[in-house]
């Protein structure tokens, strides 16, 4: 087979990029890799086609070489594609650079066992260091280039193989200081060298001489893969994340190295940071954090290396190196920073935060570095949130939160004004400023004044709570703030009954704290105050959450008269839900009254079933037993009761279950009659089932929807009748049809079952035209051969015969679509393809081998489809 064209790839990509997994479980997706790989070395297809076959081989590596056998075929084919590559300039050197490191990487084929690893690592080695490996590669034009990509290949692989270039620190510390590029080559060492220290940290063993340079493997020879054997694949991952980066600091401690180790590590390091201006602020920041990340927990390397890079940092406009700066502190606390630099950085800090010209983003970020700064020396438990010592309320003037800000900023900043509340143990002093406990309360108060606006914004509600949140989360030790929060949001509800789901989900969110005297509140606000009609089912929503054994008469009360007013479904079950919860809580005596008299003056049968259902089970159960017969569970430890495993029973039995297919269905011989093209199906029954629905589904949607068979039982051994499918083409194109089972079993249960697809061939869709009278057959075919230009297309092609000649061919297969016959040698056939086209073919002048066919179609998309047919229907016998 050919390579496939540029169009048909991208056909094929784009089908492919829509739903990957489904491509790949297609007839095409078990050869896409290797058609890729094949069409790669075509001279037919332009290098941006092959470009775009490479980023999908970058993006899709794991769909496309599944296991570790076919990554290392893809990446030896990939070096091989590269090797073989002209020597001018071409757009394909660095992608399959790329797409061979990716292979190996994404498939597990990494290893010292890997030909293509043997080939691939000298390969991108002697690029990055501009040997003649590398020279020799390619043209002068793209060895920059291929340079820098060499080095993020190996940057991929190290990060992917931990230890696999711990053999080459000492090459790539000599490389560090020529010609090249700086920073793949200052993140590749960074990396290296962190993922060798913690190597031979858990080894207990010292560098042995790795920081020292020495000889650079070439193609062919041997690899040091002693580190990567030894490395864990799964070290910390390169991100500021300090903390998380404790374990890899104990195990750091352990590492003794020799005063010339020591002396060899710290000069590396002050390598790296004496050339980290040159990179991009991102690049600086993961720099900074690697190496910090390697000397945290190494003992005998003083942090003070790192104080040349701060003094250019502290005045940063970088959000990205701040960060850095952060991290950096947080690691090395006091032993870094002093005083006065903890005091700049809070206040360049507080000043940011406030700049009126910063976007949104940069003023979250500001707030949250307040919020979590790090300091030298904290007060309290670890982990415990604290605004900062230096940190006082002068400071934070401009920080106090508003009713004018956004609401993430006013949440970011309320969150700092409780931490400042937290530390506030003086009262308001006479002619001064507010406390902070003061204007917290103000600033509440307004949050609900807005919230209580009839037809005002749900944002404005959502605002509300998040804040009450926040202070019930930050204060939920202080009862001073809790009392006229818990108060202020009960008048809220009074003022607007319809944030009750707001209510809810509060009460689901925090602490008993801040929940159990809400709930008292909010329950004497519902059942004291019922409300108009409008208001009824925010009440019943509010009781169903807050009801439980206290207030039993005031509660039960206020149901007997809302039970009057519940006139439709969804104030019915409102109101069975609030008895449900009481059932819950022990709640008897009246209970079962008001349960009897809602069994009998409900106007929903539903309803009433459900009402004696509750009473029968309040008679019945004790409390213990009725609290796990009315949890959300089905899961609960089975009880000695009856209506529990009958509840379980009536729940399988109304699950439609997954089964497997209790038929097959195969495609019968084709029926070449009818307006519409028919699919005729077989069945063979391997199970008796009743109630078959057959569901189909015509993928692409190359046909109209069709609909379902029906059949009422179907026994194994009884014969069955064909299946009867009619199709509805929207164009004369093969098809595959999702199928479907849905089904009775024997003993009463519902269920489904997926069966193969059915696949519709092209002559599926054949249809003869209507016989005309004899003796004008030959007027109406050439009528029709007529008629298909100039607006169709004709063609020829060759038609290989078998054995049994021409004449056996066309009674096999196109007996039904004969207008003019004169065998053995000529034959004219009309073929009607639905919707609305036709194909017309002229078998003359047959020979031994095969006859030449003329074609006239008025659908020229169809051409293809009869050409394969038509060179098929030889071997089809």
């Amino acid at each position: 087979m050919g390579p496939t064209s540029r169009e048909t790839w991208a056909q094929r990509l784009g089908t492919f990029r829509a739903s990957p997994s489904a491509f790949m479980a297609g007839p095409e997706g078990e050869d896409l890799g290797r058609h890729l790989l094949s069409d790669l070395r075509s001279e037919k297809l332009s290098e941006p086609t092959k470009v775009s076959l490479l980023a999908l081989s970058l993006e899709y590596p794991a769909q496309l070489w599944p296991d570790a056998p076919a990554a290392e075929a893809a990446a030896t084919s990939l070096l091989d594609t590269l090797v073989l590559l002209p020597p001018r300039p071409s757009a394909l050197r660095r992608p399959l650079l790329l797409a061979a490191t990716t292979a190996l990487a994404a498939g597990g084929a990494l290893g010292p066992t890997s030909g293509a690893s043997r080939r691939l690592l000298p390969l991108l080695l002697g690029l990055a260091s501009g040997r003649d490996l590398g020279r020799s590669f390619g043209p002068a034009s793209e060895q920059r280039p291929l340079q820098a990509t060499a080095w993020e290949c190996l940057r991929e692989l190290e990060s992917c193989k931990p230890g696999l270039l711990g053999g080459c620190l000492g090459l790539l510390r000599g490389l560090l200081g020529q010609e090249g590029p700086v920073q793949p080559l200052s993140l590749l060492l960074a990396l290296a060298l962190r993922n060798a220290l913690v190597i031979q940290a858990r080894a207990r063993l010292g560098l042995q001489g790795l920081l020292v340079a020495g000889d650079c493997p070439t193609e062919g020879g041997s690899w040091n893969w002693m580190l990567a054997e030894e490395g864990d694949a799964h070290l910390q991952p390169q991100a500021p994340s300090w903390p998380a980066a404790e374990g890899g600091e104990c195990c750091l401690a352990t590492l003794e190295l020799s005063p010339e180790e020591a002396r060899e590590l710290r000069a590396a390091v002050a390598q790296l940071l004496d050339a980290s201006y040159l990179l991009t602020p991102v690049a600086q920041a993961q720099l900074l954090w690697l190496l910090g990340w390697a000397l945290r927990g190494l003992r005998g390397q003083p942090p003070v290396l790192f104080k040349p890079q701060l003094v250019r940092l502290l005045g940063t406009a970088q959000l990205t190196l701040l960060h850095a700066v952060l991290a950096l502190k947080a690691a090395f606390g006091e032993a870094l920073f002093t005083a006065q630099d903890e005091a700049l950085l809070l206040r360049r800090l507080t000043l940011a935060a406030q700049h009126p010209a910063l976007p949104l983003p940069a003023h979250l970020f500001y707030l949250h570095c307040l919020l979590n700064f790090p300091e030298n020396w904290p007060l309290g438990p670890a982990g415990e949130e604290a605004a900062p010592l230096l940190l006082g309320s002068q400071l934070c003037r401009g920080l106090l939160p508003s009713l004018l800000h956004d609401p993430m900023d006013l949440l970011a900043r309320l969150h700092l004004l409780c931490l400042l509340c937290v530390e506030d143990e003086e009262k308001e002093k006479k002619g001064q400023d507010q406390s902070p406990r003061r204007y917290l309360e103000e600033l509440l108060a307004g949050l609900r004044q807005r919230a209580a606006l009839g037809g005002g914004p749900r944002a404005l509600a959502t605002l509300c709570f998040q804040a009450s949140y926040l202070v019930a989360r930050c204060l939920a030790g202080q009862p001073a703030v809790l009392t006229p929060l818990t108060h202020g949001l009960a008048q809220l509800y009074r003022a607007r009954p319809a944030l009750a789901p707001h209510f809810v989900d509060l009460l689901d969110r925090v602490g008993p704290e801040l929940g159990e005297p809400l709930k008292v509140v909010l329950r004497q606000e519902v059942v004291s105050r019922p409300g108009r009609d409008e208001a009824l089912r925010w009440h019943l929503q509010m009781l169903a959450r807050v009801a439980d054994g206290d207030a039993q008469s005031a509660t039960l009360g206020f149901l007997q008269a809302a039970a009057a007013r519940c006139t439709d479904w969804g104030l019915q079950q409102a109101l069975l839900q609030v008895c449900r919860a009481l059932l819950r809580a022990g709640v008897g005596g009246g209970l079962a009254d008001l349960l009897q008299a809602l069994a009998r003056q409900l106007e929903d049968p539903d309803g009433r079933d459900h009402a004696r259902l509750y009473y029968i089970l309040l008679a019945h159960l004790e409390e213990p037993k009725l609290g796990v017969a009315l949890g959300p569970s089905l899961a609960a430890p089975a009880l000695a009761s009856s209506l529990v495993a009958e509840n379980q029973g009536f729940a399988a039995a109304l699950m439609v279950q997954e089964a497997p297919a209790p038929i097959r269905l195969s495609v019968g011989p084709h029926r070449a009659k009818g307006p519409a093209p028919v699919l005729q199906l077989q069945v063979e029954v391997l199970e008796q089932v009743y109630s078959l629905e057959l569901r189909f589904r015509v993928e692409r949607q190359l046909y109209a929807p069709l609909g379902a068979v029906h059949m009422p039982c179907l026994c194994p051994g009884r014969p069955i009748r064909p299946l009867l499918l009619p199709l509805q083409p929207r164009r004369p194109a093969p098809a595959s049809l999702a199928v479907r089972a849905l089904y009775t079993t024997p003993s009463g249960l519902t269920c489904h079952a997926h069966l193969p697809p059915l696949l519709v061939n092209f002559a599926d869709l054949f249809l003869p035209f209507p016989q005309p009278p004899e003796g004008a057959k030959l007027g109406f075919f050439e009528e029709l051969w007529d008629s298909c230009l100039p607006k169709g297309t004709e063609s020829r092609l060759w038609c290989p015969l078998g054995s049994h000649g021409l004449e056996a061919l066309v009674s096999r297969h196109l007996e039904p679509f004969v207008v003019v016959a004169q065998p053995p040698t000529s034959y004219l056939i009309a073929i009607r393809l639905p919707p609305d086209s036709r194909l017309l073919l002229r078998l003359e002048a047959a020979q031994a081998d095969g006859v030449p066919v003329a074609l006239r179609t008025d659908d020229w998309a169809v051409l293809p489809l009869v050409g394969d047919y038509l060179r098929g229907l030889s071997a089809a016998g």
